[in-house]
């Protein structure tokens, strides 16, 4: 394959959150953030509902304190349909900002409807299960599960303390989808040996440090237990890396193309990083990197490491395998140079004890 120039003149749009505020036992504070980043008088709150019981009269008071309206919105699915749904709601709450509250459906939610209807979307996470928390990247539920470009959040706030007392198992599912960035900045400079797609230095370092620092504390938090906060600011800090880069080509590569397909093919398995984590091990493989450094991570952090752990079936798995790559045909991955079948996704998931 022949090596296409790089066009010099080509640009992209950096998008970054205007604050982000990181903090412990701080959600009492929070309506003195939002009225510090741009004086809402309304805010619509994208939440589900265990979270709006857990938090919701301490977010109301803080609020009110702030003199700010809040109404309040179920995070019911991020199917296009429902997502549509609520969207129409909120447009009848005429907001000056959108919060999404809660793990990474209502943050996805709420970064949508903000897009669609071009209101500040702010991005307050109650658990760390994931990277989009602060970049502009929403995953929907439609015909073929992908990722788009939505909006950046004007503003992150964290409660560490609030994430601490989430599920331990959705900390570790955000660990998964740190060291898929190992796999994703490989991915991204192999589009630019083959294709000359634009490739981003800066916030491919800044990613592939997201990833790094995992690594490197994670026999420390296996004897000690997860570190929340570096866990929480490596996931922030990997989501500004799209929002320099303007794409999620830092974050998302052949490993995040396997996770949509799982969920394709039989939706509900196993939580997002955690996909993102096991398809990691294999594809690291598949470029020549250290796939049992990736392992024992996984491992030293609680993160699954095998298809059984999640519940993913041996032929799901390997079928996933064979059709990641057409959900995305435009994105150059790994998977463009192997004729993945379902034989070879086989052989590679026991090589890499996935399976």
């Amino acid at each position: 394959m022949s090596v296409k120039k790089k066009n010099i003149s080509a640009s992209h749009t950096m998008e970054l959150p205007r604050q982000i505020v990181v903090g412990e036992k701080n959600i009492d504070h929070v309506g003195e953030f939002l009225k510090s980043l741009s004086k809402p008088k309304k805010v619509s709150i994208i939440s589900g509902k265990n979270v709006k019981k857990i938090i919701g009269e301490r977010i109301d008071n803080s609020l009110k304190k702030s003199r700010i309206v809040g109404i309040w919105h179920p995070a019911v699915s991020n199917q296009v349909n429902e997502l549509n749904n609520t969207e129409k709601k909120v447009r009848k709450d005429n907001s000056d900002l959108i919060i999404g509250l809660g793990g990474g459906r209502s943050v996805d939610v709420a970064k949508m409807c903000s897009f669609n209807l071009k209101i500040p979307f702010v991005s307050i996470p109650t658990s760390a299960s994931h990277d989009g928390i602060a970049s502009p990247f929403v995953s929907i539920r439609g015909k073929k599960p992908h990722s788009l470009v939505a909006t950046a959040p004007l503003g992150v706030f964290v409660d560490v303390d609030i994430i601490k007392r989430a599920p331990r198992k959705l900390t570790a599912s955000g660990c998964g989808d740190l060291m898929a960035k190992i796999t994703a900045v490989k991915d991204w400079e192999l589009s630019r040996d083959k294709t000359g797609e634009y490739y981003g230095r800066y916030s491919a370092d800044l990613a592939a440090m997201s990833a790094k620092i995992l690594v490197e504390n994670a026999s420390d938090f296996s004897k000690n237990g997860l570190d929340v906060r570096v866990v929480v600011e490596a996931l922030i800090s990997a989501g500004v890396a799209s929002c320099i880069a303007g794409s999620s080509r830092p974050c998302s590569g052949a490993e995040h193309l396997f996770s949509h397909a799982v969920d394709h093919l039989e939706y509900g398995i196993g939580l997002h990083g955690e996909k993102c984590g096991i398809g990691s091990i294999m594809i690291a493989k598949l470029q020549g990197q250290d796939w049992r450094k990736i392992i024992r991570t996984l491992k030293n952090v609680g993160a699954p490491t095998t298809a059984k752990e999640i519940g993913l079936k041996p032929k799901v798995l390997t079928k996933a395998l064979t059709i990641a790559q057409s959900l995305r045909p435009e994105r150059y991955t790994i998977l463009k140079e192997v004729r993945m079948t379902e034989s070879m996704a086989l052989k590679l998931a026991k090589s890499t004890k996935v399976l």
